[in-house]
């Protein structure tokens, strides 16, 4: 990928992010003092997940989706179960604005906002795997956006699997 590319994607985030924020409050639902502690609670969620995760990258962290030429793959922490936890935590926070916003303006900006943010992983995520063999693997045993249901509650295997044989599988 281009950095050019790259530049355009981060930029096209910002905007998305600008506009939210600039949108005038609609009426699609009342705000009340349940509303705006929801939406806080998203807000403060999000920055904290954002701010753990970029701490975590420490020196890998860029805001291209291009992976930095000395940085190293992030397994652990946050990035257990979440391969993506920044944006993540962006889309959790930029929901809060939209639930205090009320407007469809929101709602679509909020959208906008996942679509660019899944442009950028798209793009980041084929050339993780180039750089980092152990990659693929690594996306099998973690949500791109969330965390997997089996990453967050592994089965157990059996000890001693139970083989049927045909004749006691039929009744």
């Amino acid at each position: 990928m281009k950095p050019s590319v790259g530049w355009a994607l981060v930029g096209m985030q910002f905007g998305v992010l600008s506009a939210l924020l600039v949108f005038p409050a609609g009426d699609g639902w009342p705000r009340n003092w349940i509303v705006g502690a929801g939406a806080a609670a998203l807000l403060m969620a999000g920055v904290l997940t954002a701010v753990v995760a970029s701490f975590r990258l420490g020196t890998s962290l860029t805001p291209l989706p291009i992976p930095k030429n000395n940085g190293t793959l992030a397994r652990d922490g946050i990035y257990r179960t979440v391969r993506h936890p920044i944006y993540t935590g962006v889309l959790v926070a930029a929901a809060g604005v939209v639930v205090w916003g009320g407007s469809p303006a929101h709602v679509i900006a909020w959208l906008a906002l996942w679509g660019v943010l899944s442009a950028k992983v798209h793009f980041e995520e084929a050339m993780l795997r180039e750089k980092y063999l152990e990659y693929h693997d690594y996306q099998k045993t973690s949500g791109r956006f969330l965390p997997r249901w089996s990453s967050l509650f592994p089965l157990k295997k059996p000890a001693h699997p139970r083989v049927l044989n045909r004749s006691s599988s039929e009744v």
